[in-house]
């Protein structure tokens, strides 16, 4: 009599499984495709802070000029004169200005962003077209009253446009700038995740990210501003932001790993790739955001390292207390996740000890009671 024969084990994977896989993994891709194209499609110019240099009803014709042109578009200030017009720009309070009297000009600050910078240098075209307009229309005016000859040419207004904070020679466009802050993203990501794969214990994890931050912080920086000169002002103080920024989003990962495991890596991952980078502003102002996502990109890595590099390199008078101020809260969020998870599983792991010890030492006081 033959054995009988068994069945050979399957190793295909269930139908359901198969197409569950397959479903979320085609929602995946539309979660990504939205998080970063959502943002850019439905940008648009809103409240784009200026200044406008005048008298006060000078001030008022052109705010309201703007406003029938494009509702919504500029948030205005007045300001008394170009100087300080120019302080309001270099500090970044304002985007850029229109200085008006017998010069009219508009300043710019192309640091900020081409897309500002044409709009305003539209502004100024518009404003000459319409300066010359009022002169040619005075002037018939004069003509017909017999206060100016005949033939009287109306003088030429010309509206000068000044960049007061204008982009390095090595980055003209702006484009390096804009580029690097995915990479940074990116770096900061690749770090925590393979941390928190390849090292164990948490005092060695911590000082791997520091070691990674420091190092990558200053070789970023030589590339990005001693090689490519896309970054300007201190080495020292960019390397320093940098580094911040990418020690936030790897201990942000490594701690989120300590506290909930694998999962931990996957959250931290799309709060910072998902989340952060799409609402980051790094390639438009956070103005260009739909209300309030604009203002809120900014509490994240991302937005918060974007806006401190351009700021170091272009704005120095800029007050960027809130961006350090950011970072340094993922980074302390970070650590302390870290310390955390690691305590929690030692207790944890004391506990299972002592459950464990407890049968055996049973076991040993019946056999030493037992009777020879």
């Amino acid at each position: 009599m033959s054995a009988p024969q068994l069945a050979p084990h399957s190793t295909h994977t269930p139908w359901r499984r198969a197409v569950a896989l397959a479903i979320g993994a085609a929602a995946a891709v539309a979660l990504v495709l939205i998080a970063f194209v959502w943002p850019t499609i439905t940008s648009s110019v809103k409240d784009v802070p200026i200044a406008v240099a005048g008298t006060s009803a000078q001030v008022a014709t052109v705010e309201k000029a703007l406003d029938q042109a494009a509702s919504g578009a500029f948030d205005v200030t007045a300001v008394s004169s170009r100087s300080q017009a120019v302080d309001r720009i270099r500090t970044r309070d304002v985007y850029g200005a229109i200085v008006l009297g017998d010069k009219p000009e508009v300043l710019t600050a192309s640091a900020n962003g081409l897309a500002v910078s044409q709009i305003l240098n539209q502004i100024a075209g518009q404003l000459q077209t319409q300066a010359n307009a009022q002169a040619a229309a005075a002037t018939q005016q004069a003509i017909a009253a017999g206060q100016a000859p005949a033939g009287t040419v109306p003088p030429t207004i010309t509206v000068g446009v000044t960049d007061v904070v204008p982009l390095a020679s090595t980055d003209a466009r702006g484009l390096g700038l804009t580029a690097a802050s995915f990479p940074l993203v990116l770096g900061g990501l690749l770090g925590g995740i393979l941390i928190s794969l390849l090292v164990a214990g948490v005092w060695r994890r911590l000082a791997a990210v520091t070691t990674y931050a420091v190092v990558g912080g200053l070789g970023i920086v030589a590339i990005m501003q001693g090689w490519f000169g896309v970054l300007q002002g201190s080495y020292w103080v960019n390397a320093l932001a940098v580094g911040l920024a990418m020690f936030a989003t790897a201990s942000f990962i490594v701690g989120m790993n300590a506290l909930i495991g694998r999962a931990g890596i996957a959250v931290g991952s799309v709060v910072t790739m998902l989340v952060g980078n799409p609402l980051s502003s790094a390639a438009q102002p956070l103005q260009f955001t739909v209300a309030p996502w604009g203002a809120v990109g900014q509490w994240f890595v991302p937005g918060a390292s974007s806006t401190l590099v351009r700021d170091l390199s272009y704005f120095p008078q800029a007050d960027t207390t809130f961006p350090w101020l950011v970072l340094a809260g993922w980074s302390l969020f970070g650590v302390l996740a870290m310390l955390l998870g690691h305590f929690r599983n030692q207790v944890v792991v004391e506990a299972a000890v002592e459950e464990d010890e407890e049968p055996l030492a049973e076991a040993e006081s019946a056999r030493v009671a037992q009777p020879v």
